[in-house]
């Protein structure tokens, strides 16, 4: 499996984003996500989505040259329109403006409307905590949870994620998380490998307990807990799609089809300024040594190691090449 350097990546999926329709600005910030989720195994966030981006830009499914608007509705709220464009230049023409009302006001909000799926929800809460502040994200996905009991798909994986600084310029506590049991990528890979996926995960059409990956697409995916997964899952569908005026989950078609409707969602982030608490970096630090003091133990997202170069497939790296210079 070749070895590729994360400059190479990123230069090599900015150059297959352009080629296919993609502005500097929009093309350069996909490949930063893209570069970072390989930078850490995140292999589902990554170069996986790029021959779908790139198809999509061709179909129209997502634009690669709109310029999202930002507008601030009230002193703290900030809503970014993405346009049906990518959710990272977005948030990108967002955070700044809200950083600066979460200074000003202790606590802001920003909300990015009709936008391209954001893959990697921590990505952008992480530099929320870079910036000094606590940050907190949710968004929906197209429709694979049913509710408890129930066989009828309502709302998608929704992610949660949350990133605390530990006062000192990088970030003490991270995790970024499907409402799910398992994320809805780990299935289809599972499917293109022909392997079977662990019980519990999903289940079939008719409600029942599944280890087939196709039988879990065609059916639903298992709430995290139960009932307690289903409320947070709801909870970001509010916020994301509600929120947002965005698409509800139930009417998102399968994020990776080359043609069809915009992806259409919403992605909602609360910052929050912890300054206004005079000791925050020293109990961040007191809560840090008290849980690493056992073997192994750690807080989320901490002691996460970096990679570069990272190996790629083969196959999979000669297809962003093609992509690159088609």
């Amino acid at each position: 499996m070749p070895l590729i350097t994360l400059d190479e990546i990123e230069q090599t999926v900015r150059r297959a984003l352009a080629a296919h329709g993609a502005d500097a600005f929009p093309a350069a910030e996909v490949a930063r996500a893209v570069r970072k989720a390989e930078s850490v195994g995140n292999k589902i966030c990554g170069l996986y989505y790029v021959e779908s981006y790139c198809q999509q830009l061709k179909s129209g499914r997502v634009s690669g040259t709109v310029r999202p608007q930002v507008d601030t509705p009230r002193t703290a709220a900030v809503v970014v329109d993405a346009g049906f464009g990518f959710a990272q230049p977005a948030f990108a023409h967002g955070l700044p403006v809200a950083l600066d009302a979460a200074r000003r006001a202790g606590v802001a909000s920003l909300a990015v409307a009709h936008a391209h799926t954001c893959t990697s929800l921590g990505y952008f809460t992480e530099q929320i905590a870079l910036a000094g502040m606590i940050g907190i994200g949710f968004t929906n996905a197209s429709p694979i949870v049913a509710p408890p009991g129930g066989k009828t798909r309502a709302i998608g994986t929704n992610p949660i994620a949350f990133s605390a600084p530990d006062g000192q310029g990088g970030v003490a506590m991270q995790f970024d998380q499907s409402t799910t049991t398992v994320a809805l990528g780990k299935i289809t890979m599972a499917k293109a490998a022909g392997q079977s996926i662990p019980e519990g995960w999903a289940l079939d059409a008719d409600g029942n307990p599944t280890t087939d990956p196709e039988a879990a697409i065609k059916g639903s995916l298992v709430s995290m807990g139960g009932y307690k997964g289903w409320g947070f899952g709801l909870m970001a569908e509010i916020l994301a799609a509600a929120v947002t005026g965005s698409v509800m989950s139930r009417d998102v078609k399968p994020l990776k089809a080359p043609t069809g409707a915009p992806h259409d969602l919403g992605q909602y982030y609360l910052l929050i300024d912890p300054s206004v608490s005079s000791d925050f970096g020293e109990k961040i630090q007191a809560l840090s040594e008290h849980i690493a003091q056992d073997d192994g133990a750690r807080m989320p997202g901490q002691n996460k190691i970096t990679m570069d170069p990272v190996e790629v497939g083969e196959d999979t790296w000669a297809l962003i090449t093609e992509l690159a210079n088609a």
